[in-house]
Parts: C-alpha cells; sequence; structure tokens
C-alpha cells in the first residue's frame, strides 16, 4: 500500500514542474503576444515539455479575436509565432474573445 502511495506521489512530481519563474521561451513567447495582441486581457505562456522548450501551451483573450471564428483565431496566433514555431516540436493554442461589458456569463 505505501509503495502504491509512493509511487503516485513520484509520478505526480515528475509531471509537474514544480518552480514558478517563466523560462526564457515563455518570457520570449508572452512578450510577441503581447505586442501583436495589444487588446489581450490575458495571456499566458506555459512550456508544457518540462522546461525544454520542444512544446508550448499559449492561452489568450484578446479584443483582435471578436467576431472571428476560433480557426481564424488560432492562424492569428501561428502566423504571430512563425518564426518561433519553427523551433518547436509543438503548441497548444486556447484562445478566446474578450468578453462585452455587461455581458453576463451564461
Amino acid at each position: 500500500m505505501l509503495r502504491s502511495i509512493t509511487r503516485q506521489v513520484l509520478v505526480s512530481v515528475v509531471r509537474h514542474r514544480w518552480y514558478c519563474t517563466a523560462t526564457d521561451g515563455e518570457q520570449r513567447i508572452a512578450n510577441i503576444l503581447k505586442v501583436k495582441f495589444p487588446g489581450a486581457s490575458e495571456i499566458s505562456v506555459n512550456d508544457i515539455s518540462g522546461g525544454c522548450g520542444a512544446m508550448y501551451e499559449v492561452n489568450i483573450v484578446a479584443e483582435e479575436f471578436q467576431g472571428k471564428r476560433t480557426v481564424m483565431q488560432h492562424r492569428m496566433v501561428n502566423e504571430a509565432l512563425a518564426e518561433e514555431v519553427k523551433q518547436m516540436h509543438g503548441i497548444r493554442i486556447n484562445t478566446q474573445p474578450t468578453q462585452a461589458e455587461g455581458k453576463a456569463d451564461s
């Protein structure tokens, strides 16, 4: 029983990055996105490759996405990061338009 619990904890530790400072790659990508999407209310970039910079997850909420389909939103992000994407194994993109003032979540 104890061996099973210890193994589960170890697997959990290996899967997560336990430090909170951004890597150079995360910071570089976030800075590019801040310039390309000045109307963004939220930009987060996470290295999901364990810190080696091979794969990133990008989350953006921006007014620039208003009225655009998800495919176009993702294309905009890919175009903004064209040079960086060439160096990556992959990128996971999540986008959302900024919600209009006074519009309640349902």
